[in-house]
Order: structure tokens, then C-alpha cells, then sequence
């Protein structure tokens, strides 16, 4: 078996590579058991990836042409991170240098008058940038962060309010008109919200929603207007897009008939709430088929401080290993690349990111959650299929796939203080296995026998 873990020994990242060999006097053994079970097959994995913001496209804009050219091979390169998913904001969302909108004129209610430009001014070179190294376009969701703000009920872009009802068709014109521009300029457009965070009263853009305001937005506008635009058989639509603890109450108040559960696609989550797995799983349970998507999470310099690389990095590990055995199939990072505050952030909404740059100093960092995240996204490749796993206790964390090519691979994380002793066992053999405190590993349980 080959194994690569990371984790944090004095304060510096270390990577190292191994071959371990089956114990066959472990065989039997019943301890300290982590079990592999290639039998039982789950969801397939759609990938990996993270999101273009316009602060994002803005901080990479400011790099000189190597630092831009090593932010994109580590992302995106299918020998380093490979990344195939991005996600961008449909107009601007707090991640961005400034607020704007295609259309902010509410004379215009034919929608003649539609500039794509200042969206697509940081973001777009950067996607195309990370679509070369990729070698391939990458698969897009986009996300509503609020209708403009003669749409809405409280005439402003910021602090909720909510789409105004007579202004619902139009909205929906207003968003197929925006993905069918992306899809003009080259962008794979296969996932789209209905809004980002619909339950937050936010300082920035934000817009609110109710179940029932979801489920009949999408019903008498949105889903005709995709279908009219013939949208709708390229791309799955997502309710929610918000925090974990309420993703089944939504899924179950926006399909709740047969034409709700055929035009919704599936629910799209944030880690804001805490892990809240188990709501995962039953969503899985009550919507079989339907996909369970992570769109966005972020170690948020309000909560967690700006020192607290090695817990953002476990916390990332955490829950894609919890989202992954609860039935998720792709997992979209948020900001890309931040600057050295945290930013830009037209509010002051500053969080961390795995790679930020230094524009006072002319220096890129890369955070520890880089690696953390690659032993998922380097590892588990588009079209994996999840297997069983069993563990012996909740002081080891442990998803396995089998990628496309037959390699079975099980990523194993520490979270606890001290250095675990495990028995990795997958039908006839059984690897003993040490994983440092703090430490993540991805093991091919198949490489070596």
C-alpha cells in the first residue's frame, strides 16, 4: 500500500511517501479497525474545485506572471490539485472590489440594455488561465448573491429584502440571459442556485427567501424561462445554497410534487452552521438520485482568528470526509486567492483562503489547507464511486472511493493531539498504519500488495 500524509510537525508542513506492507498476523485481528468494504458502492464524485470572485480575479490580476502562473498549476494542473469546478457570482456578492449589476436600470424592463462587462473584468482571465492548464473548460456554477436593487422589495442590493412580485419573470429573464452570455463566451455552465444564503439579512448583497418563495420562483418563472432558453437540459438546478442544519427542511418545502422533484436537481450547502452530517444523510434518504453539492466554506477571520492555520486545515478535511460519507459528490471551495487581509471585500468581510498574496511585500502564500484539500481533490478523481467504510471510533475520520482507473483510495484524518495507531484493512490484508496528531492521509489500498 502507498500512503502520502500531510499534517504540521513545528509549525512547517511535511509531505511524506511510503510504501507499507500487508502485516499478515494482523488478518484477524479485531482493534483498532478502519475497514474498507469495495462491495459497497454510493454516490460518484463529480470533483473538486473553488470559486473565481471578482476579489479573487482582482488580487490575481495584481500578481506578476510567475506567482499567477504557480496560483493556477497548484489549482488546476490534473498532476496537482485537479480542480474541474469553479463557481462565479451572477453580479457582484460581498467578495467583490465594488457592487455592481448587468442592469441597474429599471426603466429597462426588456432587458436591452445588459453589460456583462464589469463581471466579467478580474473573473474571466483568470478562468481562462485556469481552463489552459486544466486542458479542458471547467464546469461552472453560478449563483445569485441578489436581483438588482429596483427588483426588490427594499430598493437596495444589501441588508435582504426580497424580489418583488411583480419583478419575478423578469428576474428569471435577467438569469438566463446572464448564463446564456457565460455559455456564448466559452463557460461549461452546469449548475445553477436560485440564491446564495437565502435565509441571511446580510451588510452585503443578499436577498431573502422562504421555502414556498423558492419552490414557486422556481415553478412559475425560473424552470419556464430556463426551458424557454433551452438551458434547462444543460444544466441542474440547486435549491438552498445555505447552511447545513435546514438543507432537508428546504429540500422537502421546494420538492414537494412530482414537477418540483423533475426541475430541481438537487441542494447546494455551506459549512457555516457546524457539521450537521446527519442532515446530509437524510436528505440523501428522502431524495434518492438527487445531488448534494458543497459550494462554499471558508476559515472566516471573525470566528476563527488569522492564526489558526492548522485547525482551518483539519477543518477542511473534516468535512469532506463527513460530506463525502454522507452522500455529497462535488465539493467547491470559495475564494481562490485572497489578498494579505483577507480580501477584498467591499464590507470588510475579510477570511482566509489556501493561497493568499501579499500585495505590500509581492509574495504568495500557500496555506496548509492546500494540502489538506488535494488529498481529496488530487486523489478522488471525477466519476470516483464512494465505498462502505467502518471505523473503530470517532478519533479517526475516514471516506474511501474507487477512481475510474480501479485504484481504491481511503483518505484518513487525525483530528485529536496525539499520534493514532490504526489497522487499515480491505478484504484480505490488513496494513498497520500511524497517523501523526493533526495529520491527514490518503492511502491506495490496491498499489501494493
Amino acid at each position: 500500500m502507498k500512503a502520502i500524509i500531510s499534517g504540521m510537525r513545528r509549525g512547517r508542513k511535511y509531505t511524506e511517501q511510503k510504501i507499507i506492507r500487508a502485516d499478515e498476523s494482523l488478518l484477524n485481528t479485531e482493534m483498532n479497525l478502519v475497514s474498507v468494504y469495495p462491495q459497497v458502492r454510493c454516490q460518484q464524485i463529480r470533483g473538486f474545485g473553488g470559486a473565481f470572485t471578482d476579489a479573487a480575479g482582482y488580487v490575481y490580476s495584481l500578481m506578476d506572471e510567475q506567482d499567477r502562473a504557480d496560483v493556477i498549476r497548484t489549482y488546476f494542473d490534473p498532476s496537482e490539485m485537479g480542480y474541474t469546478w469553479g463557481r462565479t457570482s451572477i453580479d457582484s456578492c460581498d467578495f467583490s472590489t465594488e457592487m455592481y449589476a448587468a442592469d441597474n436600470d429599471p426603466e429597462d424592463t426588456a432587458l436591452e440594455h445588459m453589460d456583462y462587462t464589469r463581471g466579467e473584468k478580474y473573473m474571466l482571465p483568470m478562468l481562462r488561465d485556469a481552463e489552459k492548464a486544466a486542458g479542458h473548460p471547467l464546469q461552472m456554477m453560478l449563483t445569485p448573491w441578489t436581483p438588482p436593487a429596483w427588483m426588490k422589495t427594499n430598493g437596495s442590493r444589501v441588508q435582504g429584502g426580497s424580489l418583488r412580485e411583480e419583478c419575478a419573470p423578469l428576474w428569471a429573464e435577467y438569469i438566463c440571459r446572464y448564463i446564456a452570455h457565460c455559455v456564448e463566451t466559452g463557460m461549461d455552465v452546469r449548475l445553477l442556485s436560485v440564491q446564495n444564503e437565502p435565509r441571511a439579512i446580510q451588510t452585503w448583497d443578499s436577498c431573502l427567501y422562504t421555502g414556498e418563495q423558492e419552490r414557486e420562483f422556481i415553478r412559475q418563472h425560473l424552470q419556464p424561462a430556463l426551458q424557454r432558453s433551452g438551458l434547462d437540459e444543460r444544466l441542474t438546478l440547486l435549491a438552498w445554497d445555505h447552511n447545513k442544519e435546514r438543507v432537508q427542511d428546504r429540500a422537502l418545502e421546494v420538492m414537494n410534487d412530482d414537477f418540483m422533484k423533475a426541475a430541481v436537481g438537487g441542494v447546494a450547502f455551506h459549512w457555516y452552521a457546524g457539521d450537521h452530517f446527519e442532515n446530509l444523510a437524510m436528505t440523501a434518504c428522502q431524495f434518492p438520485g438527487k445531488r448534494l453539492v458543497f459550494t462554499e466554506g471558508c476559515v472566516e477571520h471573525s470566528v476563527w482568528g488569522t492564526g489558526a492555520e492548522l485547525m482551518g486545515a483539519i477543518k477542511y478535511a473534516h468535512e469532506y470526509i463527513g460530506d463525502l460519507n454522507a452522500g455529497a459528490d462535488t465539493f467547491i471551495d470559495w475564494n481562490l486567492l485572497l489578498d494579505e487581509r483577507g480580501g477584498p471585500n467591499h464590507v470588510g468581510n475579510f477570511c482566509d483562503a489556501p493561497m493568499m498574496y501579499d500585495t505590500v511585500h509581492r509574495r504568495l502564500y500557500k496555506k496548509l489547507s492546500l494540502d489538506y484539500i488535494g488529498h481529496f481533490s488530487r486523489y478522488i478523481r471525477p466519476g470516483a464511486v464512494r465505498l462502505g467504510v467502518s471505523r473503530f471510533s470517532d478519533v479517526i475520520e475516514a471516506t474511501a472511493v474507487q477512481n475510474p482507473d480501479g485504484s481504491v483510495v481511503a483518505v484518513l484524518l487525525n483530528p485529536g493531539t496525539k499520534k493514532l495507531y490504526i489497522n487499515l484493512r480491505m478484504e484480505d490484508r490488513c496494513y498497520p498504519v500511524e497517523l501523526p496528531a493533526g495529520g491527514v492521509m490518503t492511502a491506495f489500498m490496491n498499489a501494493v500488495k
